[in-house]
């Protein structure tokens, strides 16, 4: 890896985990937090609604895929990654300082949520940018681990984001947490991103889209010949991150943390603790996915991963309700090896996927809508399935559902080894249409 790709992983990485830690911040605090001090008014359904506000957003992700995809095919990747790092930024920050319903009333949730509705644009478009900048740069044979660089941009972020719970959380007491405490991790987000600026601002522009421009293969509207001639691909891209979404959700989305702390009574900054140790066996995982998918092939790894995540589920479950900490912990890492083996491939796989012309459009649409179907409303439907049957393994029935389906997914991807990325030698797009 030369200097040049050294910086391109480098920014796509950082950028990650700088948007990912104000996804994440606010995911976590759904559980934590917000239920209490912004729809506590509520009552019984304050944490069901808290939780549904994360879902709200992933509605907005499209949205931000499809501008920021119009966007990245017509004017470029590295544009876009500034811009939504610091749309993401800017809404994180303005929630540290929010005031809370005691004080402004109904405003202070109508307030929260379109800033989680930024966050939700922001995170649309982010994504794919990252992926293909990354990918595009990357010698062929090793695009899979070139790819899995933004991909542990992601449990970085969870890393970063449950540690600067966790240490506040520590620090305080639970009453002052709740009270002012939990604002420290949002506001500690415009560091990252004067961070996260200072690398992505240094980074060239992908060589496969100076190429686009230069050989005037840019399209109009990338939307339109992606969905009439590509909707197939899509589809198929979205059910699959959706397994891998559902799943994962239930750790970063909250879910795992909120249980632990008022069903289980562990100590929020033990729980917080577990996800960050978690979140370094994803890190490890993805990255290994990754390489193995440039000598086994992406489908083949894919398939591995969905396969352990399916086996893993209900042990997952059962190690949970213990309350035990350390077998907590185990339940914890033996899961991320599911998510980082569904989950380190994907960019690889999604810029393969898709044809030069509306490459960004097509991997960041078909990341949102499976985002929408996966993990948008995974915590909310997993308190609602508790609360209902009284047990976790109704849970552990949903996401084995939505492993199966991911799972067959992965037998409609067509393998196209060493397919080249650059429209001068593009092939996929006369295939796809004579097939």
């Amino acid at each position: 890896m030369n200097r040049e790709h050294r910086r391109v992983v480098l920014a796509s990485m950082v950028g990650t985990t700088v948007e990912w830690y104000d996804f994440f911040i606010y995911a976590v605090c759904s559980g934590l937090v917000f239920a209490t001090q912004f729809f506590g008014q509520l009552g019984k359904d304050a944490l069901l609604l808290s939780f549904a506000t994360i879902g709200i957003s992933f509605f907005f992700r499209p949205v931000g895929a499809i501008i920021a995809g119009h966007l990245g095919d017509r004017i470029g990747r590295r544009p876009m990654l500034v811009l939504t790092l610091l749309l993401m930024g800017i809404a994180t920050a303005l929630m540290g300082l929010l005031p809370t319903t005691a004080t402004i009333g109904v405003a202070a949730p109508v307030l929260l949520v379109v800033l989680r509705i930024l966050q939700g644009l922001s995170a649309g478009g982010e994504w794919g940018g990252a992926a293909l900048l990354s990918v595009e740069h990357a010698p062929t044979e090793r695009r899979g681990l070139y790819g899995a660089f933004p991909q542990i941009g992601v449990p970085i972020g969870l890393l970063l984001a449950n540690g600067i719970l966790a240490i506040t959380a520590a620090a305080t007491t639970p009453d002052q947490f709740l009270a002012w405490g939990w604002r420290i991790p949002f506001l500690f987000s415009i560091v990252l991103i004067v961070v996260g600026l200072f690398v992505r601002t240094r980074v060239a522009e992908s060589p496969v889209f100076h190429e686009i421009r230069r050989s005037n293969a840019r399209v109009a509207v990338p939307l339109v010949p992606l969905l009439k001639n590509h909707l197939p691909l899509v589809v198929i891209g979205a059910l699959m991150f959706a397994a891998n979404n559902a799943a994962g959700y239930m750790t970063t989305g909250g879910y795992v943390q909120s249980y632990a702390v008022k069903a289980l009574k562990i100590g929020s900054s033990a729980i917080l603790t577990a996800v960050m140790l978690s979140a370094l066996g994803w890190l490890a995982t993805a990255l290994l996915a990754g390489w193995l998918s440039d000598r086994y092939g992406r489908k083949r790894v894919y398939q591995i991963g969905f396969v352990a995540q399916l086996v893993w589920m209900f042990p997952f479950f059962a190690l949970l309700n213990t309350g035990n900490l350390g077998l907590i912990v185990v339940a914890l890492l033996l899961f991320t090896v599911g998510l980082g083996f569904t989950y380190g491939p994907q960019p690889a796989l999604y810029a393969e996927m898709f044809p030069t012309a509306v490459r960004y459009s097509g991997a960041s649409l078909a990341y949102a809508v499976g985002a929408i179907l996966g993990g948008a409303f995974a915590p909310t439907i997993a308190q609602a399935l508790q609360s209902r049957t009284g047990t976790v393994y109704s849970v552990a029935d949903y996401l084995a559902a939505v492993t199966v389906i991911g799972l067959a997914a992965t037998f409609f991807v067509r393998v196209r080894p060493g397919q080249p990325l650059s429209p001068a030698s593009e092939t996929l797009d006369k295939e796809l249409k004579s097939s």
